[in-house]
């Protein structure tokens, strides 16, 4: 808050700053570190993670509310060149969320070479680009290599920006497992958004349904440790989620009955594991995240189901909510 002393018998003028609000989202190639991203950022877990590639699958929205300002991060499935009808709805899915937000974030890892895939996401941020004015490079993961290295990418993406017609706003590296930046990430972002009322009640961290991010969390209990086919291949579907009959409210519990589908029976093996073991764990592990998300005591169903190839089937598509 801003004010001016007055002199005697003028009046007191105080000037409140402008309160922002907007939506900002990040792209880039599977697993650069966009959800992991996203988390810091909100403080909280709002998407999934893994270090496998197509983790996720929808748009999600994490919300930082301040006083003076709320910033909406869209958290985009990775772009990359489609094999299959949900690769190519999934492109399409971050085209549509381009065109709607009011900053863009290319991110690029600080431990791997820009390549191909990096200079194809960049041209298709460049697209984006004409309708707006403001994009960032945000160099990730810059705690797993050293600062010569991470000056070596900075320059590089630089580089890419001079290559596909776009002048960064900012090259900002940051470690969101470190929490090295992302405030001055936000601070950033924040900055280039429109002036404007929240768009959320505050103290809300995301938009999306719980019923989804349940679901998120189950195929992210599901895709740890499993070979690199499946994660492409699995889809997670609930079914069911209501409050226990005759509990009192002093013990609630809430039933969750969930599908997993894959589309061959070799990759419901996998799922499964030898004698049911795996998907105990998986349920286990994914039960512990959900208590956390939802903070009352769960009891998980899990069924593993096969839909023969059905990321390539537009009816299973629908179904399966894609």
């Amino acid at each position: 808050m801003v004010s001016m002393v007055p002199r005697i018998g003028e009046t007191c003028v105080v000037t409140a700053p402008e309160h922002r609000s907007g939506f900002a989202c990040f792209v880039g190639r599977p697993n650069t570190g966009k959800s992991t991203l996203t988390n810091a950022l909100v403080g909280t877990k709002v998407a999934i993670t893994s270090d496998r590639p197509q983790t996720t699958r929808h748009t999600i929205r994490g919300i930082i509310s301040r006083p003076d300002s709320q910033l909406v991060l869209v958290d985009t499935p990775g772009f990359h060149r489609p094999r299959t009808l949900l690769g190519s709805r999934l492109n399409d899915l971050v085209r549509g969320t381009l065109a709607e937000v009011d900053v863009l974030g290319l991110c690029i890892p600080a431990n791997e070479k820009i390549g191909p895939g990096d200079r194809y996401i960049a041209g298709e941020l460049a697209k984006a680009m004409r309708k707006r004015s403001c994009a960032f490079a945000v160099v990730t993961k810059t705690d797993t290599v050293g600062k010569q290295q991470i000056g070596e990418q900075l320059l590089a993406v630089s580089k890419l920006g001079t290559e596909v017609g776009i002048d960064f706003a900012e090259i900002v590296p940051v470690s969101a497992v470190r929490g090295e930046q992302v405030e001055l990430l936000a601070d950033l972002l924040t900055a280039q958004l429109p002036p404007g009322p929240a768009l959320y009640p505050d103290g809300e961290l995301t938009d999306s349904p719980e019923e989804q991010m349940v679901a998120e969390l189950i195929r992210e209990a599901a895709l740890e440790g499993v070979r690199d086919e499946l994660p492409h291949s699995l889809a997670v579907v609930v079914e069911e989620m209501i409050p226990r009959e005759g509990r009192s409210p002093e013990n609630p519990l809430l039933d969750i009955r969930a599908e997993l589908y894959v589309e061959r029976d070799s990759q419901k093996g996998i799922v499964i594991g030898k004698g049911g073991a795996r998907l105990r764990d998986v349920g286990t592990t994914a039960r512990r995240q959900i208590e956390a998300l939802l903070g009352t005591p769960v009891f998980l169903d899990l069924h593993v189901r096969i839909a023969k190839d059905w990321q390539r089937d537009p009816k299973q598509l629908r179904k399966l909510g894609f």
